[in-house]
């Protein structure tokens, strides 16, 4: 029965139409799962009563918040991808939040709870909680889910962990150069300001380190990668690991640029099209993956109320094309 018979809602248009609440709700949200002839019937009841055929928050829906660092790292929106094709076949509602990256801050734990009071569930990834955004969190009663986010120490979570064995990457890349006859690797990764928490990074250079030896060279932009590569070529190093794929592109201009550095073999890490479109050797990750199984975990927490903790790790993966050489 329609709680404000002076408005009209969805199920008035489900009614006319001769349907369910959750046809209806398909044709908003999901048009490719009804018959076109029942989607017709629909869109003209609803125009009959001059009801808004909109997106919106699905009946029924469990809404799940997601915090990351989205603009500054485009790996993040792939994970959001993999959440977002998996709430397609879910009851759940995706809510994303940008903010600041961890490594740019001098203090990296999130101290408040980026969610809004109707969030069910909060997927965070990349940026620790401090402790009193975990306390707020346990008060509200809002499980937490964790991406990339190693449990130190240092670095306490509460709730369930989903991580790429970043340490594992580092070691795939480590032996693949290796094996062409490098030993020594000019790092060239995102600043970090506070060695507060483990990052990505981190791991990565000390799965490298087992193969040889690595210099660091934080680079914050373009022209930092250049000069970064051109002290990694006058220390020795013959090999240039970028902390992700776009850094390798930054990494690989500047050999354009300067022919007396393309010797330097260059690696990236995620892996996707720019990776493909450079050619370039990488790791990849299962980002799409970790983003499927962090919902899933927090929608198993929701729907049972049971806590839950642990580390999921998934494991990268070695892919190798014409950017690397023999030393």
């Amino acid at each position: 029965m329609r709680g404000n018979p002076g408005r009209v809602t969805i199920y008035d248009v489900a009614e006319r139409a001769g349907v369910s609440i959750s046809t209806v709700s398909l044709v908003v949200n999901a048009p490719h799962r009804v018959s076109p002839a029942t989607r017709e019937r629909i869109v003209a009841a609803a125009t009959e009563l001059g009801y808004r055929m909109t997106p919106g928050r699905r009946i029924g829906a469990t809404r799940i918040a997601v915090a990351a660092p989205f603009t500054a790292h485009p790996s993040y929106l792939r994970r959001l991808s993999g959440m977002l094709l998996r709430a397609r076949s879910a009851a759940a509602d995706i809510i994303p939040y940008d903010i600041d990256s961890a490594a740019s801050a001098a203090s990296p734990l999130l101290e408040t709870l980026p969610v809004r009071t109707d969030a069910a569930g909060l997927v965070l990834m990349g940026v620790p909680l401090g402790g009193a955004a975990r306390r707020a969190s346990r008060t509200a009663r809002v499980p937490v889910v964790h991406v990339d986010v190693v449990p130190t120490g240092r670095t306490a979570v509460d709730g369930p962990v989903v991580l790429v064995d970043d340490r594992r990457g580092g070691d795939l890349l480590g032996t693949h150069l290796a094996g062409l006859g490098h030993r020594s690797f000019g790092f060239v990764h995102d600043v970090q300001v506070s060695p507060a928490y483990v990052s990505s990074g981190m791991l990565r250079a000390e799965g490298l380190a087992q193969h040889g030896h690595v210099r660091a060279y934080p680079a914050a932009s373009g022209s930092d990668v250049s000069e970064a590569v051109r002290r990694a070529a006058a220390d020795g190093c013959t090999a240039i690991v970028a902390g992700h794929d776009q850094l390798a592109a930054s990494v690989l201009g500047t050999l354009r640029a300067e022919p007396h550095l393309r010797s330097l073999s260059v690696v990236g890490y995620d892996d996707g099209d720019l990776a493909q479109a450079l050619d370039l050797t990488t790791v990849r990750q299962p980002l799409e993956e970790t983003g499927r199984v962090a919902l899933e975990l927090a929608l198993g927490i929701v729907s049972t109320g049971a806590a839950r903790g642990g580390v999921t790790r998934l494991e990268p993966e070695l892919v190798v094309r014409d950017s690397t050489r023999p030393a």
